[in-house]
This record gives structure tokens, C-alpha cells and sequence, in this order.
């Protein structure tokens, strides 16, 4: 004879529930990892489990008189639009916009500018920004000021009624310097200015700069979101309908948006971003502690450190101190013969990679800055930047120590 089951209401809102499960805190929201593997895509009607690639340059018109959701690539198309759905959604932005390069996404910012306007930007910055900013944006009429954005004295000296745009990073790349972006919004909002951070050192899954107050993150999607050194990629995550129109504006009259075939790529890479970052975040922490200790080594610049001056202030804005740093040997001899001799660290410029990538900064990435402007921004020719990857850490450790003990003295 079967036992009848009593699964009324009542029964049930008075069973024990175990205390195993009374510990367990109920998330509003999903981490980062879990929002990268269950991704919603409204752009694809048959919910295939990887994103359809529409390799196409135009689309079929229902009639003469009306137009399709798409109709030429350049504007629009459903695989950069699944991408830069997710990238927004991880952003906490309004929109999100994927360009050819992270610096073509940085160029249609300075586009929002006319002539007689100012920017007031970071001195320690990214090569190809500092040339766009030294080099191709004064030839508009723009006024570019540069300024050490870790002071909020200095920051708040340069901005003025003219002042359009404050930009910076932080971390910054290669240096390590820690802006207080909380505070430098609100200089720039009070003189009616937009804020863009470069956040391609840290990625939507270590940092938000939007829920920090800024009104435009930009990420080169070459680095951590693609994260394999097989696609160029920029990203535009902004807060704002009209700010985002006028971007989309842009992006659409310029051509620079990115090809079907490379938002795949990135859709495939994104999947294991957050994976990815915290084993080379591991990787980082353990290689800089290494280096840090060794008497070979002057200095280390990594903001996951304890001693890093600014420390406290970046993990106040952000979840982890990423896989990129710095650091410095007195020696430019032995600093090329450390880049030179270690066989577990490819010799290349970029970051992000799941391969563990090393070079000298004023040789490559910095090298179109002017020697004597890399000088005074303590950019010295002896700097080594790492970009850890998913090694063994001890291997890659021991690569290191090996290069070291065959160096000059």
C-alpha cells in the first residue's frame, strides 16, 4: 500500500529546513563568471549555445518601402550587437559599442570635442594614447593638458570651464599609479566635463568606473576580454541615452565598428575571462612578491602589493590588482638580458593574454614618447613590464631566477 504524501502548503512552509542551506546567502545577482556562461542573446531566434557569426556586409529588406532591423553592417549587426549587449550588461552601462581597435574607440571620444575645447588628461598613459593626445588631437584645436592625475590638487588646478573631457587609467599602464576616480568625477561633473577611464589593465571583472561615477570606460578587448592574442578590439561603455546616440553617431559615420567575424572571436574568448584573470592574477601576485625580494630588483610596481603607496586606495575602487606590472633593475643591460633570456615569457608589447608576455616599455609600447618627456614621468629605460598568463607560477618563477643568475653584473 502506498503512503500518501501530505504536500500541502502548510506542510511544507513548516518543514526544517537543514542548516546547511540556512547558510547560504541568496545573491541578487550573479557573479561576472556565471553571467559569461549563461549569457541571454535576443538577437538570435533558435538559442544556439554559441552566438551565430553573420559573416554578411547587408541584409534583405521585407519591401522597396521598408526597412529590416539591419540593413548594412557598418551600422549594425546581430553578432557585434550580442557582444556589445553583454559588455554592457558587465559594465553596468547603458550601452556598449566594440570598435576595430582600442584605439579606435578612443579617437571617437575625442571626436565629442570642437575646437577651443580642453582635455585634461594622465601623464603616465598608454603609448598609442599619449600619441593620439600629444600628436593627432591638438591638430583639431583641441587643448590637451597633461597632468599627474594622482594628485587631486593638480586635478583640480587643471580642470576649468573649458574642460570637456578628464581622462586617465588606474592602474596606469605601466606604472601602477593609483587615481582616485571617485573623486576626480566629481571635479569633472562639477565643471560640467565627461570622465573616461582607459580600464583595459583591470576589465569589467576586477573594476566598474561607471559605478565609480565615470561617464565612458574604455577597454582594448585585444587584451583580457578576448584574452588569446588573436583578435584587435576596442570597447566604449557609457552611461547616458544621449551620450551613448552621439557615440553610436560616430561609430556609424566613421566605419568603426567591429567586423562580424572578430566580435565572435571575442565572444569566444570572453566565455573564460573571469577564469582566466584569476589565475593570472595569482600568477602576478606570486611573480611580483618573487621579484620584490630579490636583490636584484630596485623597485616593483604593482598596486597588489602591501607596500604600494597606493594600495588601499585601488582596492577601495577595484576586486583585484590584475596580471600587469612593472618593475625596475638599475641596469639596463640586465634588463634586456632578463627580456632577452627567460623562454617562458614571449618578447611582445600588449597585455591580457593568456601567454606570459614581457618587455621593455621604452623600446616598444612607450617608445613614441620623447626620451626626455619618459624621464621626467619616470619612465626609465631600465623598466621591465610582465603581463602574466596561466603558466605554472613556479615555472614561470624559475625562468626568471635563471635569467637573473646569468645576467651582468
Amino acid at each position: 500500500m502506498e503512503k500518501s504524501i501530505d504536500a500541502n502548503s502548510h506542510s511544507v512552509a513548516n518543514s526544517t529546513t537543514p542548516d546547511c542551506l540556512n547558510a547560504i546567502d541568496i545573491k541578487e545577482e550573479a557573479s561576472v563568471a556565471t553571467l559569461l556562461m549563461n549569457m541571454e542573446n535576443e538577437f538570435d531566434p533558435f538559442d544556439a549555445l554559441s552566438t551565430p557569426l553573420y559573416q554578411t556586409a547587408t541584409f534583405k529588406q521585407p519591401s522597396a518601402i521598408e526597412n529590416g532591423p539591419y540593413d548594412y553592417t557598418r551600422s549594425g549587426n546581430p553578432t557585434r550587437d550580442a557582444l556589445q549587449s553583454l559588455l554592457a550588461k558587465l559594465d553596468k552601462a547603458d550601452r556598449a559599442f566594440c570598435f576595430t581597435s582600442g584605439m579606435a574607440a578612443l579617437t571617437a571620444v575625442t571626436h565629442l570635442l570642437k575646437t577651443g575645447d580642453e582635455i585634461v588628461a594622465g601623464d603616465d598613459v598608454y603609448g598609442g594614447s599619449d600619441r593620439l593626445l600629444s600628436q593627432v588631437v591638438p591638430r583639431s584645436g583641441v587643448v590637451v593638458k597633461r597632468i599627474n592625475t594622482t594628485s587631486l590638487d593638480e586635478v583640480a588646478a587643471a580642470i576649468g570651464p573649458r574642460t570637456k573631457l578628464v581622462w586617465l587609467e588606474s592602474p596606469t599602464n605601466p606604472r601602477q599609479q593609483i587615481s582616485d576616480i571617485r573623486k576626480i568625477a566629481e571635479m569633472a561633473h562639477a565643471q560640467g566635463a565627461l570622465m573616461l577611464v582607459d580600464n583595459s589593465i583591470m576589465s569589467p571583472v576586477l573594476s566598474r568606473p561607471l559605478e565609480l561615477g565615470a561617464d565612458i570606460v574604455m577597454h582594448s578587448a585585444t587584451k583580457f576580454i578576448a584574452g588569446h592574442s588573436d583578435v584587435m578590439a576596442g570597447v566604449l561603455a557609457v552611461k547616458g541615452e544621449k551620450l551613448a546616440k552621439e557615440l553610436y553617431f560616430l561609430q556609424n559615420s566613421e566605419g568603426s565598428g567591429l567586423a562580424p567575424f572578430d566580435c565572435w572571436i571575442c565572444l569566444r574568448g570572453i566565455k573564460t575571462m573571469a577564469l582566466r584573470i584569476e589565475k593570472q592574477q595569482e600568477n602576478a601576485r606570486k611573480i611580483a612578491m618573487y621579484l620584490s625580494s630579490h636583490p636584484r630588483v630596485k623597485k616593483v610596481y604593482y598596486a597588489g602589493l602591501p607596500d604600494h603607496p597606493g594600495h588601499h586606495l585601488h582596492f577601495s575602487q577595484a576586486k583585484g590588482a590584475g596580471s600587469v606590472f612593472s618593475f625596475i633593475t638599475g641596469s639596463v643591460a640586465l634588463s634586456k638580458h632578463l627580456v632577452e633570456t627567460t623562454k617562458y615569457f614571449s618578447i611582445a608589447v600588449s597585455f591580457g593574454s593568456v601567454k606570459s608576455l614581457i618587455s621593455m616599455p621604452c623600446f616598444m609600447s612607450h617608445a613614441s614618447i620623447p626620451a626626455a618627456v619618459r624621464e621626467a614621468r619616470g619612465l626609465t629605460e631600465d623598466l621591465v613590464r610582465i603581463s602574466a598568463g596561466i603558466e605554472d607560477a613556479d615555472d614561470l618563477i624559475s625562468d626568471l631566477d635563471i635569467a637573473f643568475r646569468t645576467g651582468p653584473i
